[in-house]
């Protein structure tokens, strides 16, 4: 089993400012891309990420 953490994960969509949260193992940002693709097309333009530990 492994653990998860509820991060943050902050961005840009076609430029536009965003944010999802979402149970990842790290922050890492190459984890996060994989869990923003699976919620958004994959035209869309994901640029700017940073991912945070969610308060």
């Amino acid at each position: 089993m492994t653990t998860t953490t509820k991060y943050v994960i902050k961005y840009k969509l076609n430029g536009e400012r965003r944010f999802e949260f979402a149970q990842l193992q790290s922050n890492d940002v190459e984890e996060a891309k994989q869990a923003l693709a699976k919620i958004h097309d994959a035209t869309d333009e994901i640029t700017d990420i940073n991912v945070s530990k969610a308060l």
